[in-house]
């Protein structure tokens, strides 16, 4: 016997298969056979940005985490299946989506046609892989009297200062919704006289915000709250660099050279977050502003 977290944490079950649309063209060719040296789906799952009828579906494939992810330059298919029980046996969708390299392999799923204000679970394969299973809630019909709302906000997570004991207590708290306010990561350089250290210098280069990402999301309580409830999500400065605004970085560099670094940033966001294609950014720039309606 196990209890929801452990359930959340490492439950497998059934899957199944059929057409969902891709979230951009892709320029690699034939699609890569799903063979991985290691089990690829290390970086968790999430849910986010729910709405009354869906709900965006998150994963990314990462066989070898923190050094660029370990995937071929090639799409890989990765199926996924929605159910109406933790046991996934009686399924409501089902589909395919494309891990492309151009997103670091990453996967957005934008379901429609499912119930308001209802639990579902979902979970991911790829080859003879299975994803944990995660929960995730769609919100009240427009116009709904609500009974019942409950939902935590956080932000501000910085790796190296604690453990993220924080998030296995959210995970039990039963949440609706988790609203995540920023700060998802830190930037800086790792130091070695804090509770546990960043690897690699400050991050600038889309590699560099890629493994910085994974080095957060490998840790045991951040999946925990996310495979527990669907994540609304914005930025605050650490995700691209401390207190940039605009166009002006930190230390003054050069406009180029930080537009650049914050096109990188962005990108290594979108690929890390449960968001729709309307957020996918555009070089320097990436359109957060968004409503949601509870009921």
């Amino acid at each position: 016997m196990f209890n929801r977290r452990d359930f959340f944490i490492g439950s497998a079950s059934a899957w199944a298969l059929s057409a969902f649309p891709l979230p951009r063209p892709i320029a690699s060719g034939r699609l890569a056979a799903p063979r991985f040296a290691s089990y690829p789906f290390t970086l968790g799952i999430a849910s986010g940005d729910p709405s009354p009828d869906g709900v965006v579906l998150w994963t990314r494939l990462a066989p070898d985490p923190l050094r660029g992810g370990g995937m071929p330059a090639a799409p890989v298919e990765v199926e996924w299946t929605i159910a109406e029980n933790e046991l996934m046996s009686r399924t409501v969708q089902r589909g395919t989506a494309i891990a492309a390299p151009e997103l670091g392999h990453s996967v957005h799923v934008e379901t429609q046609g499912l119930r308001p204000d209802r639990w579902y679970w979902y979970q991911f394969r790829s080859g003879s892989e299975y994803s944990a299973v995660g929960r995730t809630r769609t919100t009240p019909a427009a116009g709904a009297a609500n009974e019942r709302f409950k939902f935590g906000f956080c932000s501000c997570n910085h790796y190296e200062q604690g453990y993220f004991t924080a998030y296995r207590h959210m995970a039990e708290e039963d949440l609706d919704v988790v609203f995540h306010l920023g700060d998802y990561i830190y930037e800086y350089a790792g130091r070695d006289d804090r509770v546990r250290m960043h690897t690699y210098a400050e991050i600038e280069s889309l590699s560099d915000y890629r493994n910085r990402y994974a080095l957060y999301k490998t840790d045991p309580d951040f999946q925990a709250i996310h495979a527990s409830a669907p994540f609304v999500v914005t930025w605050d400065d650490h995700e691209v660099d401390n207190n940039h605004a605009g166009e002006i970085s930190e230390n003054n560099d050069p406009v180029e050279a930080f537009l650049r670094r914050r096109a990188a940033a962005y990108q290594a966001y979108y690929e890390h977050m449960p968001l729709r294609r309307a957020q996918m950014p555009r070089g320097a720039d990436m359109r957060l502003y968004r409503g949601f309606s509870y009921g």
